[in-house]
């Protein structure tokens, strides 16, 4: 399923991605700290640096690179609409990473032999430069869920500042110094010190994951914010996104509590093996909220314009009319497979509506969503599939790709046998028109 691929880079990416932003915060505050003669502090700036570097901006960047690339073959017209949405806003966010790499690396490469006004100042630009890289992204990306008052002509300014940009990116710079601070806790346990300088510097880099106590917050401003169909999917109307919510929100709650009372209010040593399972929790958490936010722009790429099967409104219903595959002029790789034109015609629907989010076998398959429906359940549940599921998109063909899915999914869960029979009565079809003109081509939804 193509979705995990982008899935899976993504998580990481903006794991690794939140941490170089949280990471660079603090290590701006332990310098200031060693120029003030906090004792320990240089040294973990100049080892935490090191880790900061290899980790983010060499795993970083592989997994940036493999964002765009997976993002441009799955779902290509939603990135061409962001970038024709915001072209410049995405120039001015690589100009800010360009500087954090330059800053980052003047600072790996040059950061002993420099004066500590020098010093300080490059880590400056280089925590302000990150930070501003994650203000732009976070405006384009809450916009894909929240457009706001673009959808009413209100241009870029107005869906780049939409509804859930601050709350996402007071959430997510909450996350990245707590990110932050868990990796220099496992960095100070690697370091050849005592374990009251340890201790000691554990205490000072915990109290810059405080920001957590605020994360509740921050979530409840979000989930106010977002449309209300997608926030009843969250809240218990879709169950997979209701438990990774909760996974979101238990690993966040333990790490939390164990910060916040353990580390900054009763002052606990952390061993190395705590923090790394603390990271470990973190990790999961990011996961999962990725996984959320991802889920509850469902059934669309961007709210009000793009579907997840990257269609705009207006050409599911002419599509309506037309057939889903009339224009379609690649052939299918393994054509002969399939004993009739039916099948072939249904492969290529499933091609076309389905393949961004399922296979026929395997993560998400239709075989086995369907595998216990009648032929005439299957036929109504994908003609209304907007009723069958709300965060599905409206089918975008007419009855005949409707009932050449049919038998594409009943020949492939029988084990796709040598010969299957052609299913094109008039009757089934003048059915399946009548339930496709009853459900009509609106989301269940609000556009908003």
């Amino acid at each position: 399923m193509k979705g995990l691929v982008i899935g899976g880079v993504g998580i990481l990416h903006v794991f690794l991605a939140q941490f170089a932003i949280g990471g660079g915060m603090l290590l701006y505050y332990f310098e200031r700290l060693a120029q003030a003669g906090v004792p320990d502090t240089r040294k973990f700036v100049d080892g935490y640096f090191k880790v900061l570097v290899l980790v983010s901006f060499v795993v970083g960047a592989l997994t940036g690179v493999a964002m765009w690339f997976t993002t441009i073959q799955v779902g290509a017209r939603t990135i061409g609409i962001m970038l024709d949405e915001f072209h410049w806003l995405w120039a001015t966010e690589w100009v800010w990473f360009a500087i954090e790499i330059v800053a980052g690396y003047a600072f790996y490469r040059f950061g002993p032999q420099l004066d500590d006004k020098t010093r300080r100042r490059l880590l400056l630009i280089y925590a302000g430069a990150s930070w501003m890289s994650l203000f732009w992204i976070n405006g384009i990306l809450a916009w894909q869920l929240t457009p706001g008052g673009w959808l009413d002509g209100g241009g870029m300014w107005a869906g780049f500042f939409n509804p859930s940009f601050w709350p996402s990116l007071l959430f997510r710079t909450a996350v990245a110094a707590t990110l932050g601070a868990l990796v220099a806790c496992v960095v100070i346990n690697t370091m050849d010190l005592e374990r009251a300088a340890k201790a000691a510097l554990i205490r000072r880099a915990s109290r810059f994951a405080a920001p957590m106590a605020l994360m509740p917050v921050f979530a409840a401003w979000f989930m106010a914010v977002i449309p209300a169909d997608s926030r009843q999917w969250l809240m218990g109307g879709s169950m997979p996104m209701t438990m990774f919510v909760g996974v979101a929100a238990a690993a966040s709650t333990l790490i939390g509590g164990y910060v916040v009372v353990g580390l900054i209010v009763k002052k606990l040593y952390i061993n190395g093996a705590t923090a790394t399972m603390l990271l470990a929790l973190a990790f999961g958490a990011t996961a999962a909220g990725e996984f959320v936010r991802e889920g509850a722009r469902k059934p669309y790429t961007v709210r009000g314009v793009l579907y997840s099967t990257s269609m705009t409104p207006d050409e599911v219903t002419q599509l309506r009319k037309d057939g889903a595959v009339t224009k379609d002029p690649y052939p299918l790789r393994d054509e002969a497979r399939y004993p009739t034109a039916q099948l072939r015609h249904g492969a290529k629907v499933h091609r076309a509506l389905c393949d961004a989010c399922h296979t026929v076998h395997g993560a998400n398959a239709l075989v086995e969503l369907t595998r216990t429906w009648t032929d005439d359940q299957m036929r109504l549940n994908v003609s209304k599939l907007q009723r069958t599921k709300g965060f599905m998109p409206p089918f975008a063909g007419n009855a005949a790709d409707v009932e050449a899915l049919v038998q594409f999914l009943r020949w492939e869960t029988a084990g796709a046998p040598a010969s299957w029979p052609i299913s094109d009565t008039p009757e089934t079809l003048a059915q399946i028109a009548t339930w496709l003109d009853e459900v009509g081509t609106a989301p269940m939804g609000d556009a908003r």
